[in-house]
């Protein structure tokens, strides 16, 4: 068992145990001063999420300052495009119509025979045998069988609209930025909306010696770059796990963000999402196994505050504001104030970066707390109760 599953489903204990405690006290006995245990998860959760939210300032307003995307030096016809699916044959039409009409070497590599204009598909055989499962199979399969000679491949996800491309910037590896789309579930955007806030410390991967996550919306790797490291490893967040390993085994390992930009579909339900995020989770903690140990603290620190920031927002704060037990000490007081206005923060700082055209969404910052549970809930799941296999985020194909 993980020390984030420990650590989580200890906290859950104390949360359920002190609740009950409170409402009928004689079930416990009195054994135990669960009231005592309750003020000192509250007080760990601030001073964890504290020591992140700190570490994220760094990251982005130290490490990240003055980061600017190099000038693109590749254009499409450097590029080798391959699109990723099972069988979403008109999610993906929309995507390669999206594509600008210079890209002329695009691929679909789908699990089920479509039909795709403007692109060839390839159909990964059943037989095609590897470590990597699911979507890593197929890239593994693709690398192996489509053969290129050109200086990138550029991996799209099936639902990945290329709002803008002015070429790519020279780098081993080069991360497009995101913008999700609204679909269904307006809070499940806004979960997207948030975590575009957060996102922001991708500026800050470049000056790394490890980039602390890569996300395959849209993700171009240098030719040979893939044929050294390969995509064949058994994992559930493929493009993290191919970024992590090649910032480790090649000496001068490159990666840069992209102002070229892609717009995929915001899980179209809290369901969709949660589980979106499970799997992102799940997939991050086995995969650190792998790291340095600095960055594998880090990741997993990052881990437990980002799925116990609800509880600052949705149960700190409130009781500081009341002043209840240590929640209303000066210092769990102030910590909880600057982390409430900290993730509001983030929320407009979302909003602020999908432009003029979207800030009335603004209004909605006093839904923050409950964004933050929307946003987090999956990694809770994840690590409590990790998936065995890889799972395709539901798509509609809708703006």
């Amino acid at each position: 068992m993980n020390p984030e599953r420990i650590g989580l489903g200890g906290g859950a204990v104390v949360l359920v145990v002190t609740a009950v405690a409170t409402v009928a006290p004689w079930l416990t006995l009195g054994l135990i001063d669960w009231g005592g245990l309750f003020e000192l998860l509250v007080a760990g959760t601030t001073l964890l999420f504290s020591a992140t939210a700190l570490t994220w300032v760094v990251l982005t307003y130290v490490i990240g300052a003055g980061y600017e995307s190099p000038a693109p030096v590749h254009g499409a016809d450097d590029i080798h495009v391959r699109i990723l699916t099972v069988d979403a044959e008109s999610v993906v039409q929309k995507t390669v119509d999206s594509l600008p009409a210079d890209f002329d070497d695009v691929h679909v590599i789908a699990e089920e025979s479509i039909d795709v204009a403007g692109a060839d598909v390839h159909v990964v055989p059943d037989e095609f045998e590897a470590e990597a499962v699911r979507k890593g199979r197929a890239i593994e399969w693709a690398r192996q069988r489509l053969g290129t000679d050109r200086e990138f491949v550029l991996y799209l996800d099936e639902d990945s609209l290329l709002e803008s491309f002015e070429g790519l910037p020279d780098a081993d590896v080069v991360q497009l930025r995101e913008r999700p789309r609204r679909t269904d579930s307006v809070l499940s955007y806004l979960g997207d909306v948030y975590r575009m806030g957060v996102q922001i410390e991708q500026r800050a991967f470049a000056r790394l010696s490890v980039p602390l996550f890569a996300w395959g919306g849209g993700i171009a790797v240098r030719r040979e770059v893939e044929d050294e490291v390969t995509w064949n490893r058994e994992t559930l967040v493929e493009d993290t796990a191919f970024v992590w390993a090649a910032a480790q085994q090649l000496p001068d390992f490159t990666f840069e963000l992209a102002t070229a930009t892609c717009a995929n579909e915001a899980p179209p339900s809290l369901s969709e999402i949660t589980q979106q995020r499970r799997r992102w989770a799940a997939g991050n903690v086995r995969a650190a196994a792998e790291l340095p140990p600095g960055y594998q603290l880090l990741t997993r620190v990052r881990n437990y505050a980002w799925a116990l920031s609800p509880i600052v927002t949705l149960v700190v704060l409130p009781l500081a504001i009341l002043g209840v037990g240590v929640a209303a000490t000066d210092a769990v007081t102030l910590l909880s104030i600057s982390l409430g206005l900290l993730t509001a923060f983030w929320y407009l700082r979302g909003v602020a970066y999908y432009g003029e055209g979207k800030l009335t969404w603004a209004a909605a910052v006093p839904l923050a707390p409950v964004v933050t549970l929307v946003h987090s809930m999956g990694t809770i799941a994840g690590i409590l109760d990790p998936p065995e296999d890889f799972r395709v985020t539901e798509k509609v194909g809708d703006a």
